[in-house]
């Protein structure tokens, strides 16, 4: 490395020490190991399949042995001269009834994903080669942030922009408020808004470099030995450029390590490969290469380095929707796709206006004018959005391996697949994990994942949002316009629900398009590292699924007048994927709540039903690298987040009573803790209160089964405030939650009517404001 590149790279490790992710203090109990499972999942045994088979019909077994056994006993006693006692075993019974369907309807799901993993084999290099080589289909990433770390999105940007894809184009849509005054919060906006040609200047000369000998081994004008030699020099100049990137990025926390290790590195080692073959086959005095071969290889280096990475926030224009969510960030976009607009207007009253299509798209890297509005400047105040025909969506904290835009197209453009409309690789967690509740939670996504690509097995598949791939022809099946303030509001993507990632799964079946869960881990996302950020994140992944549901009918309706109706499986895991949380959340909170009153309810078989579901559980942590004991530290994390997900039903069934859309919040990327509120910090309290009375109570009657139940679950609560939580970080929040209820603040003037116009603009735009607690 020359002078010049040693001292870019001192540089840029200056310039990424001041913006790194400040490191967490590690607990005890979490793992050091950063190195996530391989991206192909290990080859499950025959014995395993089979054994994940018999687990749901052992569960069936052992629950209707112990219903027969409770109404047996109910009809021979005298419960039926109780009515306290008949309804509170028949609600026991049915909750009982709920947690074990969805226990095993993750068992049937599970059961679906081992054989899908088996038989998965990765289409080989060369095949898709030459599909890329005879057709390049268009594709553009777009990903959405808001009040993201300038650090996580840097890592994301990256992880897109190095994706092999011919004429990739990258487009970061910035949801921030461009003309906020807070100063913190306006640098990180010019932060993140400088990343795109941060990438694009990086890339540069390297991708001069890749161009010109690319250009050379295109002329024909060279043997074949001399192509290879050019293929296999660039390989290796390229990986070494990608290690100087990796030696220079920041590794103080376990993402940015995943980011060094599993993006650029590993991008870097796929490269030294292919050089190192060349270089043994020439050693050997073969001529590895055909001329069409080199062109093909060394297209895939150019496709690599060659992206068009600009920046686009929708919230300059006054024509596009500002409503506060991630879909409308995506459709704001996805609505400009194939057109040309002029800019109109000035500062913050900017408007688009649609003057015709937008010409095809310009190559890689060579679009002028595109950094800060995501288009392409054909004259000044004119924009063009090319159009596409796939969009790549991903999260800005998330990140993909280097083969996942390559791969998951390819499956796309089979011609048995041409009606999946959304193909993704369930995201799964970022290992090394520095506190302990990170790590159990990114367990829980983990065990998702299995269940989604155990979902495409019984085509129930969903669209999970951090990451997928969409086919723009079934985007514009399920388009649609309204006017809102005057102005046409283009939406793809529901927002009714701020799971909108799930409500649009069921547009795109009622369309006729599928979803597929391709079976491979390529993609990776953050998870929270403290309580309350744990709490707006299930909280909100809680809201919405029952008012999904009525869609998922229309759905099965209409495949019955189709002619095709829905599998019963495929009914049953779509049912339990939008109400599971609400119906299991509410069956365990009986559960927790009525055993005491019946204590005879809590029998053996009773605890047997659960023996195949935690016993398949533990296997499957298992085989992700986690420790089967993490089963008894999931349930405890389970019962923290009872009151979380109770409260996000019951905010889902106050939005169908009145109409209103759900308020979409992200979950906190900071590196200091989010303060929980306490209602989720007085609740487990009660909970681990409540069971151990029980069990005390439960012990002096010699009712061993409701004790040891009741004990395990006081524990288990115990466990989750003392570990996860942490003792004094509950009395803070209580604290904090104590002091907020006392304490009103009263808005100052500018809290109450924010605006940075003058008074006499207001009075002619707005009229005038007479009313108490609005000031001019």
């Amino acid at each position: 490395m020359g002078s010049t590149e040693e001292t870019v790279t001192r540089r840029r490790r200056r310039d990424n020490a001041r913006t790194a992710l400040p490191a967490p203090r590690r607990q005890r109990g979490t793992n050091r190991d950063t190195t996530p499972q391989p991206a192909l999942h290990s080859v499950p045994s025959s014995f395993r399949i089979a054994r994940a088979r018999l687990a749901p019909a052992l569960s069936l077994v052992l629950w209707l042995l112990y219903v027969v056994t409770v109404v047996v006993t109910v009809v021979r006693g005298d419960a039926f001269g109780d009515a306290v006692q008949l309804l509170t075993t028949m609600i026991f019974l049915l909750s009982v009834t709920l947690l074990t369907l969805s226990a095993c309807l993750y068992l049937v799901a599970r059961a679906g994903a081992l054989p899908r993993f088996a038989e998965h084999r990765r289409a080989r290099r060369i095949v898709i080669d030459e599909q890329f080589a005879s057709q390049k289909p268009g594709l553009v990433a777009l990903l959405p942030s808001h009040a993201e770390d300038p650090a996580l999105v840097r890592m994301s940007l990256w992880s897109v922009a190095l994706q092999e894809y011919p004429g990739l184009r990258v487009v970061l849509l910035l949801d921030d408020d461009p003309h906020t005054v807070d100063p913190v919060k306006r640098a990180s906006l010019n932060e993140c808004r400088a990343l795109a040609d941060e990438v694009m200047e990086q890339l540069r000369p390297l991708r001069t470099r890749v161009e010109a000998a690319s250009a050379a081994v295109d002329s024909g004008e060279l043997s074949a030995t001399a192509s290879a030699g050019i293929v296999m020099r660039e390989h290796a100049a390229a990986a070494q450029w990608l290690r100087a990137q990796a030696d220079a990025a920041p590794r103080s926390t376990h993402i940015e390590v995943f980011f060094r290790d599993q993006v650029l590195r590993r991008l870097a080692a796929d490269l030294d490969g292919t050089a190192l073959a060349l270089h043994d086959a020439l050693e050997n005095g073969e001529e590895p290469l055909t001329d069409l071969r080199a062109r093909q290889i060394m297209a895939r280096l150019v496709n690599i380095v060659s992206v068009d990475a600009s920046v686009f926030e929708r919230k300059r224009y006054e024509t596009l929707s500002h409503a506060p969510n991630k879909a409308m960030n995506l459709n704001s976009y996805l609505g400009l796709l194939g057109g040309r607009f002029r800019e109109q207007g000035a500062g913050d009253r900017l408007s688009l206006v649609h003057i015709g299509e937008a010409s095809e798209a310009a190559p890689a890297g060579e679009s002028a004018g595109a950094g800060e509005n995501g288009a392409r400047a054909s004259s000044p105040g004119i924009l063009e959005v090319p159009d596409t025909d796939y969009v790549l969506t991903l999260d800005a904290d998330s990140m993909l391996l280097p083969e996942y835009c390559l791969r998951l197209v390819h499956v796309l453009e089979q011609p048995e697949n041409s009606r999946i409309a959304v193909a993704q690789t369930p995201y799964s967690s970022y290992r090394g994990a520095p506190t302990r509740l990170e790590r159990l939670a990114g367990a829980t996504t983990d065990l998702q994942h299995i269940v989604h690509q155990g979902l495409t097995a019984y085509d129930a598949t969903f669209w999970v949002g951090a990451n997928a791939i969409l086919r723009r022809s079934a985007l514009e099946d399920i388009r649609t316009e309204t006017i809102e303030d005057g102005h046409r509001i283009v939406r793809f993507i529901s927002d009714r629900t701020v799971i909108e990632d799930t409500e649009s799964s069921i547009d795109i079946a009622l369309h006729g398009w599928s979803l597929l869960n391709y079976p491979e881990r390529l993609s990776y996302s953050a998870t929270p590292s403290d309580f309350g950020s744990l709490v707006i994140q299930r909280r909100r992944w809680a809201d919405g699924g029952l008012l999904i549901l009525p869609r998922l009918h229309e759905l099965i309706g209409l495949r019955r007048l189709q002619g095709t109706p829905m599998r019963w499986g495929q009914r049953l895991l779509r049912l339990n994927y939008l109400g599971s949380i609400t119906w299991v959340t509410l069956g365990l909170i009986a559960v927790l709540t009525l055993y005491p009153l019946n204590g005879q309810l809590v029998t053996v078989l009773l605890l047997l039903i659960v023996v195949p579901y935690f016993v398949e559980m533990a296997s499957d942590l298992r085989y992700l690298g986690y420790r089967r004991l993490d089963m008894v530290g999931i349930y405890g994390l389970n019962l923290l987040l009872l009151s979380v997900n109770l409260v996000g039903s019951i905010a889902s069934v106050a939005q169908a009573l009145t109409g209103r859309k759900a308020r979409f919040v992200t979950t906190p990327k900071v590196s200091t803790r989010v303060p929980a509120p306490a209602l989720y910090i007085v609740a487990p309290l009660v909970v681990m209160g409540g069971a151990t009375a029980v069990a005390v109570r439960a012990g002096f009657d010699g009712a061993w089964g409701t004790t040891g139940f009741a004990s395990f679950t006081a524990l288990a609560t115990a466990w989750g405030i003392i570990r996860l939580v942490g003792v004094r970080h509950a009395i803070t929040d209580l604290v904090l939650g104590w002091l907020n209820w006392i304490w009103v603040e009263v808005p100052t003037v500018a809290e109450t009517a924010p605006s940075t116009s003058p008074r006499w603009a207001r009075v002619l735009d707005d009229g005038h404001l007479d009313r108490v607690g609005v000031a001019l």
